[in-house]
């Protein structure tokens, strides 16, 4: 099994040391890489900051060109990338063709951006001193981009880092997980077909305690890191000066309301969070974890959430009819293990599930959780339902708020009111109303508040947490 090349500077290297990369599922190796050596990352970073300004120059259709390509490639090499995900990450296939097809939107989203991102024009004569006064509003980048992503969405995550930053002229350094490389190597393959300039990206595996080497380095001024909140925290404190991007997780809440009562609106949320509870073994960071329902709704709500959960097939994540793969390692499965038998030491109640199988973890609910058990106030970050009675819709607010998180939430209602309530009320960075909070559209701002991180990604929010406003006043002009 010959290594697959990183990048450095857009063009294929091989560093020091190997990096074997197993299926979760069953253990065998899918591939290899080699680590990036010291000499390598410096000549990565100092490519990005000596391009840095010939970047920022390319006119927009260059830009939008090498977006569209990468988009397109994606496309084309569907299944290859799929299949790649999977045998590295564990995911069930069929979950691999969306993320592909999610980047292939992002990228896409991104040539789009790139084209109309063209600043804005500002009377400045509102004011009799401003006569003949017009400004001119640009964004330009604030520099080279460290992209530090993680395991769960080894494609798209790194394509927002990688997207927004090609499509504001920036160079990107990206840093993937070390458990699943090869991924963001292939699209760095891809990205290596472009005209972009030298230097204008690079793909660099590397341990996770060399990150901080990155997240230091003055060249590098804009840093976007997805992972766990530890980690996050301390990437903060170690870049005070620094465009820090935090996505951070949660533990996704889902509401339903007194209104959602109806039998095939009850079975409808039941199928809706069964399913994105478990879709990445639960490893996403909008993953639905808790559920709150109307105490006189509970009754009828439990029995078709478990049997919902229970029709879930577990397994061979290559296998089309899988719906719930592996954790990425046993290590992960383990952890969700003890999560849950303290939750049960504590008093909770296993509906369904509860059982580990090597790295795999069942779809598993529980009812009657302790307020304070880690299942339920952290981020399981798995396969585990906390499902909860609540009074009323306020009562069901505040359960969701209580929480060192805000993600995203889902309230399953149909009023309006209802809605705005939510809106208005919850403290997360966003309101999913008739479905599950595990809805995310890729050209929307995306990203959370507490513990959820701080900025937001979603193409134009991430181009504008990349660069500075300039602004350009023109003085007598009669307008």
């Amino acid at each position: 099994m010959e290594p697959t090349p990183f990048f450095v500077a857009g063009r294929p290297a091989y560093g020091a040391g190997e990096l074997t990369v197993h299926h979760p599922y069953d253990g065998r190796a899918v591939g290899r890489t080699t680590l990036a050596t010291a000499e390598q990352v410096e000549a990565a970073v100092s490519a990005a900051a000596e391009v840095a300004a010939t970047a920022a120059e390319l006119p927009a259709h260059a830009r939008a060109t090498a977006l569209d390509h990468v988009s397109r490639r994606l496309a084309e090499r569907a299944e290859e990338v799929a299949a790649l995900i999977t045998a590295e990450n564990g995911k069930p296939v069929k979950w691999a063709r969306a993320e592909v097809s999610r980047a292939v939107s992002t990228f896409r989203w991104a040539a789009e951006e790139a084209r109309r991102f063209s600043g804005e024009l500002q009377r400045l004569d509102t004011d009799p001193a401003a006569t003949g006064r017009i400004a001119l509003v640009r964004r330009v980048p604030k520099g080279p981009v460290l992209g530090i992503t993680p395991f769960n969405f080894p494609l798209n995550l790194v394509a927002h880092k990688v997207a927004p930053a090609v499509a504001v002229g920036a160079p990107v350094v990206v840093k993937p997980a070390p458990a699943t490389p090869l991924t963001a190597l292939l699209l760095g393959e891809i990205l290596a077909e472009t005209d972009l300039p030298a230097g204008m990206f690079s793909v660099l595996p590397l341990p996770n305690d060399r990150a901080a080497e990155l997240v230091t380095d003055p060249r590098l001024p804009v840093v976007s890191f997805t992972g766990s909140g530890p980690v996050g925290a301390a990437v903060r404190r170690a870049a005070p000066d620094k465009q820090v991007t935090l996505e951070l997780g949660g533990n996704a809440a889902a509401l339903i309301c007194a209104d959602w009562a109806e039998d095939a609106d009850l079975t409808f949320a039941a199928q809706r969070i069964a399913t994105f509870s478990n879709y990445q073994a639960g490893q996403s960071c909008i993953a639905v974890q808790r559920v709150f329902v109307h105490e006189w709704l509970y009754d009828g709500f439990l029995p078709r959430l478990v049997a919902a959960v229970r029709e879930l097939r577990t397994g061979d994540p290559s296998d089309e009819s899988t719906d719930v793969g592996p954790l990425v390692s046993e290590e992960a499965a383990r952890r969700v293990e003890a999560w849950v038998d303290e939750a049960v030491t504590g008093g909770a109640a296993v509906e369904t599930g509860g059982r580990r199988s090597g790295a795999t973890y069942p779809p598993t609910v529980l009812s009657g959780v302790p307020h304070q058990a880690r299942v339920r106030a952290e981020e399981v970050f798995g396969p585990v339902l906390v499902v909860d009675r609540v009074t009323d819709d306020e009562a069901g607010f505040a359960a969701i708020n209580d929480s060192a998180y805000g993600l995203q939430a889902g309230v399953f209602t149909r009023r309006l009111d209802v809605a705005f309530a939510a809106a208005r009320t919850l403290e997360v960075g966003g309101v999913i109303v008739g479905d599950v909070p595990s809805y995310r559209a890729d050209q929307m701002p995306y990203g959370g508040v507490k513990g959820s991180g701080v900025g937001r990604e979603g193409l134009r929010s991430a181009m504008d947490d990349y660069t500075d406003p300039r602004v350009t006043v023109l003085t007598g002009i009669r307008l």
